[in-house]
């Protein structure tokens, strides 16, 4: 099995309670607002919430894949983290296992936050999927950027 791995860090003006409760708490019904050529809904499979957790992200119309699922395997809400796994989808492209993330949201010096996202593709085999991984990358700094604008536009929801 062979293993691709990226982070990204995206710095906001927000602070982690506010970014993390939108991006991670509410995203259920954040992200299809705001993300909505990317995300049409998100199913909850099983759980509360806590690790265990099974969702079902369905993808918006004329995006490339149509669904995936993932489970959260931590989350801890004091320290604004989230670690969660892609375990099924067509996202997936028949030779990717699984898609694991690694997300935190930290204070910055400046009173904002600082999110950061450790991605590892889980291949099957030995086969490549950088250009994969960054397309998956782009999206997911478009998505964390829509939310951002959404929490500006409804400090008092956050």
């Amino acid at each position: 099995m062979g293993v691709t791995c990226y982070e990204h860090e995206i710095v906001s003006p927000l602070p982690p309670s506010k970014i993390f409760k939108a991006s991670v708490l509410d995203a259920d019904s954040v992200i299809p607002k705001v993300f909505p050529q990317g995300v049409k809904c998100v199913e909850v499979i099983q759980g509360d919430g806590g690790p265990g957790t099974i969702k079902k992200i369905h993808f918006s119309e004329g995006h490339k894949f149509k669904f995936m699922t993932h489970r959260i395997d931590a989350i801890d809400k004091e320290h604004h983290s989230l670690n969660y796994t892609v375990i099924d989808g067509d996202i997936l492209c028949g030779f990717i296992e699984s898609i694991s993330h690694e997300l935190t949201v930290s204070p910055s010096p400046d009173g904002g936050s600082i999110y950061k996202n450790k991605i590892k593709y889980h291949t099957k085999g030995d086969e490549d999927c950088t250009e994969h991984a960054n397309g998956g990358k782009e999206d997911g700094i478009a998505l964390f950027k829509a939310i951002e604008a959404h929490v500006v536009a409804h400090p008092d929801a956050y």
